[in-house]
């Protein structure tokens, strides 16, 4: 079966990191169709929309998207194209790799984060010069698909349940029933979970992030909780993410468009390939989904290294030497 594969690179060194990606998964001869579609400030400029109809329908209609990265228009890009997959979960890991200068070498942790609703809702108004107002919306139903995809990505597997990070001693209504519904699934699913509020997880992952493993969160908590724990690893240029939905999904690593070194050929390719891995283990593709990640570990731990990690080598330097691995 031949799998159809958006690749939209966006803006910034998205337009560099993404190409890569897209070598590296053609080195391995799998005979994906690569379709390409425009987004980000520069299609903005050109056309008045960020996010052209016709892009959007390609994520909607094709069985993944490699995103890179968008600028100023990030929010009018990234969240509609999750919403084109429908992903209901965002997922983020963070981990420490071999041969890169890291705060905490001991992180591993996954985040789970809801991807629908919270404060990215929307739901913004000024209501005078003084006053604005952002309305969070938390459902059960959301809540529960969530919590359904968290059982499912620790059953079978050496992860022991997952914990919940919320605020609902304060939010009681919207973090009250996310920390509940979530609770409920997994007792009724038979995994074990603990929970922490999320400004208490903020200190203690610094502090010892070993005891955490998979922690599911709502919107807004895992996307600063995760860049958080990028800050433990590395850097953003070593997250990848996957945005989940029930037919199609989409992956980005978790860093923006870099402006500063955009364009020169520099940028740190890994947490796009290892999205691409990410997007080859969602297709089925279990085994070259690891060899393309032990790749780029074996890289990262190895040379050559981009500027951000203390090297001189190029975007192109590093992706030959992931493929040259493969």
């Amino acid at each position: 079966m031949t799998h159809e594969i958006a690749v939209i690179p966006g803006d910034g060194i998205g337009q560099e990191v993404t190409p890569a990606a897209v070598d590296v998964l053609e080195s391995l001869e799998l005979g994906f169709e690569f379709v390409e579609g425009e987004a980000g400030d520069a299609v903005r400029e050109e056309t008045g929309e960020a996010l052209p109809q016709e892009t959007y329908d390609l994520a909607a209609s094709t069985d993944a998207t490699l995103f890179g990265a968008a600028g100023d228009s990030a929010a009018d890009v990234i969240l509609p194209l999750r919403e084109a997959v429908d992903s209901f979960v965002n997922v983020r890991p963070a981990k420490a790799y071999p041969g890169i200068d890291a705060v905490r070498p001991e992180t591993d942790l996954v985040f789970l984060r809801e991807n629908t609703e919270g404060v990215y809702a929307g739901h913004e108004d000024r209501l005078s010069e003084d006053v604005s107002t952002l309305t969070r919306v938390v459902t059960e139903s959301a809540s529960e698909r969530l919590a359904e995809f968290a059982c499912d990505y620790v059953s079978g597997t050496e992860h022991d349940g997952f914990t919940i990070a919320h605020k609902a001693n304060v939010m009681r209504e919207t973090d009250g029933l996310f920390r509940d519904t979530v609770k409920s699934v997994a007792e009724d699913n038979g995994i074990e979970t603990d929970e922490v509020l999320m400004d208490a997880f903020a200190t203690h992952v610094c502090l010892d992030p070993e005891q955490f493993d998979v922690v599911v969160c709502p919107n807004l908590a895992g996307d600063v909780l995760s860049d958080l724990a990028a800050g433990l690893v590395g850097g953003l240029g070593l997250l990848p993410s996957a945005n989940i939905g029930p037919d199609r999904a989409l992956f980005e690593p978790v860093h923006g468009t870099a402006p500063d070194i955009a364009g020169d050929g520099l940028a740190n390719p890994a947490a796009k390939i290892i999205s691409a891995a990410m997007l080859l283990e969602y297709l089925g593709y279990d085994e070259e989904a690891d060899a393309v990640t032990e790749a780029v570990e074996s890289t990262l731990a190895e040379g050559p290294h981009t500027p951000d990690l203390g090297g001189d080598a190029s975007t192109e330097d590093v992706t030959e030497a992931v493929i040259d691995r493969l």
